[in-house]
């Protein structure tokens, strides 16, 4: 599928809220990044929707690719669309959350130089707009009920 345009379009990622139970206490999946932007800083797991796939396999796929994790049931959250989210270009990134109940071990992989788990009230400073999702996730009635 090739298309040319006359005016400038936005990229398209997806951005993934994975939270586990660790010791009675909720922790959330954030990864290293590997590359700049925000090279070292901690962000969601995530990345580019490709051109032939829709956004809840890109999903899944970013997943994987960055963590290892695999069978976790997604439910799209928001889509996000500040102006300046992303210092690379304009890019609009849609959300998803999900409950790791297996015991898989999260790894970072492709372009994540590390994976990890984070106590939801020790996490620490994120790269992008990524503390504003987490809080639009942690504000959202669904995600607040799986967490109870």
């Amino acid at each position: 599928m090739s298309f040319t345009y006359n005016y400038p379009r936005p990229c398209v990622t997806t951005d993934c809220l994975i939270f586990k139970k660790i010791e009675c206490v909720w922790h959330l999946l954030l990864i290293e990044r590997g590359k700049e932007p925000f090279k070292g800083c901690w962000a969601l797991p995530g990345g580019f929707l490709e051109m032939e796939e829709d956004l809840d396999t890109c999903a899944a796929r970013e997943l994987q690719e960055e963590t290892g994790l695999t069978g976790i049931e997604l439910h799209q959250l928001y889509a996000f669309g500040a102006i300046d989210r992303d210092p690379r270009h304009r890019t609009v990134s849609v959300a998803y959350w999900g409950v790791d109940d297996t015991q898989q071990k999260a790894v970072g992989g492709d372009d994540a130089a590390k994976a990890q788990w984070f106590a939801l009230n020790r996490l620490p400073d994120l790269a992008f707009d990524h503390a504003q999702i987490i809080a639009r996730a942690l504000s959202n009635t669904e995600v607040k009920a799986e967490l109870s």
